[in-house]
């Protein structure tokens, strides 16, 4: 099972293994990490926004048109800026590294 290590905004990480395919969110909310996901990961809010770490960043799949329309919404936009619900974990991504934002902006587009 792949790994995924949140780092909360007053530095402290959290090291949790997870299933793959599971989104950074829900791997979030099943751990009682504090990230929003107002939109229940439809692609309709930025407040799963996550930094990812730069060494883990070029693992990643390419954002979506539509992705990348909403992370212009997030609060504190990074060059490894993504939304957590559009993060699938994989075995490839085992260790993978994310930063909680220190804060979220709730814009529901419509």
């Amino acid at each position: 099972m792949p790994k995924i290590i949140f780092v909360e905004p007053n530095g402290k990480e959290k090291e949790i293994e997870c299933e793959s395919g599971l989104s950074v969110l829900e791997i979030a909310h099943k751990n009682h990490i504090d990230l929003e996901g107002a939109c229940e990961g439809s692609l309709a809010c930025s407040t799963c926004h996550v930094i990812v770490d730069k060494k883990d960043f070029d693992r990643l799949e390419d954002p979506t048109e539509e992705e990348e329309d909403m992370l212009d919404l997030a609060h504190g936009l990074t060059h490894t800026s993504r939304l957590g619900c559009q993060i699938i974990m994989t075995d490839e991504l085992d260790g993978l590294k994310v930063n909680l934002p220190s804060g979220t902006r709730n814009i529901n587009v419509e």
